[in-house]
């Protein structure tokens, strides 16, 4: 029989001896994971006596913090099915519950209506619990849901998938067998636990017995220092950042251009001392950080994924080929169309369809059974390492109808420690323009500019920018013109921008 991961964390209480910390804003919480699955189990119980039932729907709309992994965890242990609502997008209220069906919502956003309680409660719930109280045992199986996740969505009311116990069993052996999580490790993360793959790192450490601490984005780097990970989880956008910083610490520590060593030294202050790796995905990797990491001997894999299939490829430890997003994981099948769009074969699929979404829209994705399509354009070199060239609908077709695949020149152009997101757009079909975010305030025009040379002269005639918009407010989650993976949101960013764009006299022109 396939190992569960699910059934075993359902099964088995988790050896002691390994730590679940939390990291926030000017607080921190620590327990042993038998103590969290412990209090997992009486909130368990609290929650059936507030009449939750299996496959009943419990939506948490919160910060990362204990409460939500013990409601995860407990809803994980009734059969209910979490709804995991990324903050900022969402109104804790009556209209929220009734349109996806929850029987209780928790949140630390301030709302009054029927069955929706604060993450205070859980403490309470907990504490009013009886110790050692827990519900009786359950069983997933493979095509059963254990949550609701949201895709981030450009536009619109975001897309729902039910996703299997099968697909993260799938995920997480997959996982396991690149990188054998265990004792010794301690994986660090931060981004939203709205975001189900997150809460895969929560599914492992019960399983495998490591340690795991929980931050935010905004406290990541204070909380690293706490927790001296041996794997950061994180997004290009983070270690961009995190690069930047290294080289900044190793410049003033060393009084001039600093040495590999002093790299590595700043590195080790920044990221802590035990990095076995860090793992990156959601979002193309810049070659130039993955190349700054790997030559200071930080390793850095990146993977390749969605929503709707979770992890696809990795790249892992014996097999790393930069440039690429790793071989086909195990359980995962790419197949292409003539046009090299990539489609995904799941041996346990997240889901078959959307919930709340226009008709006709699960049909255009999930085109037959266990497959996705993904719309990204890809190849598979001869070794089996996957290539992203960009999205097929993010190709600009010119008047002349030559195609254009802007990825490859948006990255170039983010090779500039001075930009942060560049997204490339088309107005009238004649010329390209780039609308950059910057990577400090003020912009550094002077150097935008300069990297607007340097890709202009590594591309071909049809390939130009003709001009760069320089955004006034840099791209972020608050202002929607990043997705909580921070991803850029191409619609939104035209929308937010359209004069600027069209506008042929603005911005830094190319020489």
């Amino acid at each position: 029989m396939t190992h569960s991961v699910i059934g075993h964390i359902l099964r088995h209480p988790p050896a002691p001896g390994h730590r679940f910390r939390t990291v926030g804003p000017g607080s921190s919480r620590s327990m042993d994971l038998t103590e969290l699955y412990e209090q997992s189990g009486r909130l368990a119980v609290a929650l059936t006596r507030l009449g939750v039932r299996p496959g009943d729907r419990i939506g948490i709309l919160a910060a990362n913090g204990p409460e939500w992994v013990l409601l995860d965890l407990a809803a994980l242990r009734l059969k209910a099915v979490t709804a995991g609502l990324e903050p900022g997008k969402f109104e804790p209220d009556a209209a929220l519950l009734a349109r996806y069906g929850l029987r209780l919502l928790f949140t630390d956003r301030s709302g009054a209506a029927p069955g929706v309680l604060p993450m205070d409660e859980v403490s309470r719930l907990i504490d009013e619990t009886e110790p050692g109280a827990a519900p009786p045992p359950v069983e997933y199986a493979p095509d059963e849901p254990t949550t609701i996740k949201f895709t981030s969505g450009s536009t619109g009311e975001p897309k729902g998938l039910a996703a299997t116990a099968g697909s993260i069993d799938s995920s997480l052996r997959a996982v396991h067998e690149m990188f054998a999580h265990g004792p010794g490790d301690e994986l660090f993360l931060f981004l939203p636990l709205s975001l189900l793959q997150q809460r895969y790192w929560i599914y492992s450490a019960l399983c495998h017995g490591h340690d795991i601490t929980v931050s935010t984005y905004e406290t990541a780097f204070a909380a690293l220092r706490q927790a001296r990970p041996t794997v950061v989880m994180g997004v290009p956008a983070f270690y961009k950042l995190a690069q930047q910083r290294i080289e900044s610490r190793a410049r003033r520590a060393n009084g001039g251009p600093p040495t590999r060593e002093d790299l590595r030294a700043a590195a080790d202050c920044l990221l802590g001392d035990r990095i076995r790796y860090l793992w990156t995905g959601s979002a193309p990797a810049p070659e130039a950080v993955l190349r700054f990491f790997t030559d200071i001997g930080v390793p850095i894999y990146e993977g390749y994924g969605l929503n709707e299939t979770c992890i696809v490829t990795k790249n892992h430890p014996g097999a790393n080929r930069l440039g690429s997003v790793g071989q086909v994981v195990t359980g995962k099948e790419v197949l292409f169309d003539e046009n090299g769009v990539i489609s995904v074969r799941s041996d346990h699929p997240v889901a078959d369809r959307y919930l709340y979404a226009p008709e006709g829209t699960s049909a255009r994705v999930f085109t037959e059974p266990g497959v996705v399509r993904t719309g990204d354009i890809g190849h598979l070199d001869e070794d089996g390492f996957l290539y992203i060239r960009g999205r097929a609908d993010d190709v600009i077709v010119l008047d002349n109808a030559r195609k254009i695949i802007v990825r490859p020149i948006e990255d170039h152009m983010k090779q500039s420690p001075a930009i942060e997101e560049c997204v490339l757009f088309c107005p009238g079909r004649t010329l390209l323009v780039a609308v950059v975010s910057p990577a400090h305030e003020p912009a550094d025009e002077t150097a935008i500019a300069e990297q607007l040379a340097r890709t202009n002269a590594a591309f071909g005639r049809d390939e130009q920018i003709r001009r760069v918009v320089v955004a006034k407010e840099r791209f972020s989650i608050d202002n929607g013109l990043l997705t909580s993976q921070f991803k850029p949101q191409r619609p939104k960013i035209h929308a937010a921008l359209r004069a600027e764009i069209d506008d042929s006299q603005g911005g830094i022109h190319a020489q």
